[in-house]
């Protein structure tokens, strides 16, 4: 008897989609047989042609609690998270009080987030200008490593390192450093303006290709695992590729808006829109989902990263007074599913990208694949249904998002957690912590 039998004609397993039953018992998945397959269970689900995926893996969320729980928090986040198919996020050090660059700071978020959580939650840690020897201990502690800027972060408390500083932070530990790599001397100060034309302007495509290349020498003299964060500009991409034909640890991630968003379409004053590095036109974004499909990016996230409107400027919209990030980690896998199936991609691909390949990034080997042994963190997503984002539907603490009035393909119905659904009423997260040998 198990606990749990999940049947789909659509399931997206280890051995890519197929019929499947999928048996669950004390939160793990014990045996993945063919979709007709008699299994004695407390319970026996039939999804029809709703397709069982693993539950997605984000490794890039900022959650903002403590200290600017205002712009998000804990709760609504985890809550948001899995009403979108996520069952693990972990979660930046930025742009939370304080922020997690040692122990005692990793002590403050997590006592902030005990709970509270409706999805498992990991932590990276932080490094800036000083705080090399904190690393060693916050990595024991659990982090999954550590994050960086090569720029300027937007929050006084997370200054960014220069590339010597850089060097010091790969020398101190032995850890996966994941970097925001725009370089401060390719960079403009962005003139007070609605268009955004005049604020893309300001963060030219050199700024991520010098700083991918500060990024990648540093990891080469170290040799590091260095993982590149956000890739917006595809110019970038032949030096992600020749270091990883040269044997060096080096990855990169892109995101939902720089894939599916256009340059050339934002409005005027949609400052919804604003991120950093920002979105680009549609010649770049077809450039990055070729690198996305040849394997060269490894994964898509979301870089959950709201405020409240008021920061983002929605009054006078504008661009270069506005907070930059955004918000999507409820809709990233109907906003890809949309895209990845107009290209005519597969949802196992999608669930590679989005699933497995974040999990793998961080270690997480129980998590983001349908395979006998892992959670059982699964979603019944419905590829053909389609829906209108609605801001109020949204579970995330401020509702605002470039997606808005637009038509998407794909509608998460269920999503189980360790094989029990998360309802958004009781938390039943655990944290992640790094395996620490």
């Amino acid at each position: 008897m198990v606990d749990l039998v999940l049947r789909s004609r659509r399931a997206v397993t280890s051995d890519g989609e197929r019929p499947a039953a999928v048996s669950v018992s004390g939160g793990r998945i014990v045996a993945v047989d063919d979709h007709d397959a008699v299994v004695e269970a407390a319970e026996d689900v039939d999804l029809g042609d709703v397709a069982l995926l693993p539950g997605l893996v984000d490794t890039h969320v900022h959650v903002n609690e403590p200290g600017r729980t205002e712009w998000e928090g804990f709760a609504s986040a985890t809550r948001a998270a899995a009403a979108g198919g996520v069952t693990a996020i972990v979660d930046m050090p930025l742009n939370s009080l304080p922020p997690t660059v040692d122990t005692a700071a990793l002590a403050v978020k997590q006592d902030a987030a005990r709970g509270r959580i409706h999805v498992d939650v990991g932590f990276w840690g932080g490094a800036i200008p000083g705080n090399a020897p904190a690393l060693p201990a916050l990595h024991a502690a659990g982090v999954y490593g550590f994050k960086a800027f090569l720029a300027d972060s937007g929050v006084p408390e997370f200054p960014p390192l220069s590339p010597d500083q850089l060097a010091e932070a790969l020398a101190a530990v032995d850890a996966q450093f994941v970097v925001h790599a725009e370089d401060p001397d390719h960079l403009h100060a962005a003139a007070s303006s609605p268009a955004y034309a005049d604020f893309l302007a300001s963060r030219p495509p050199a700024a991520e290709h010098a700083a991918v290349a500060t990024a990648i020498e540093a990891a080469r003299t170290a040799g590091a695992r260095v993982h590149i964060l956000h890739l917006s500009a595809a110019s970038a991409l032949p030096l992600i590729e020749a270091a990883k034909a040269d044997g060096l640890r080096v990855t990169a991630e892109t995101c939902p808006h720089y894939l599916t968003l256009d340059a050339d379409q934002i409005p005027a004053g949609a400052t919804e829109f604003k991120c950093c590095p920002p979105i680009r036109d549609s010649a770049n974004a077809d450039q990055l989902w070729a690198a996305l499909a040849a394997g060269l990016i490894t994964c898509v996230v979301s870089d959950h990263s709201p405020c409240t409107p008021e920061l983002k400027r929605q009054d006078t919209g504008d661009f270069a007074a506005a907070w930059g990030g955004i918000a999507s980690v409820q809709l990233g896998l109907p906003v890809i599913w949309t895209a990845a199936r107009a290209r005519g991609h597969t949802l196992a691909q999608v669930a590679d990208w989005m699933a497995r390949r974040p999990a793998d990034l961080v270690g997480l080997t129980a998590k983001g694949r349908i395979a006998v042994g892992a959670d059982a963190d699964l979603v019944a997503f419905d590829p053909e249904a389609t829906f209108t984002v609605d801001p109020a539907r949204l579970h995330h603490k401020n509702p605002v998002t470039p997606y808005a009035g637009k038509v998407l393909h794909g509608v998460v119905r269920t999503t189980w957690l360790r094989g029990r659904i998360v309802t958004g009423d009781a938390p039943g997260g655990v944290f992640l912590t790094r395996e620490v040998s």
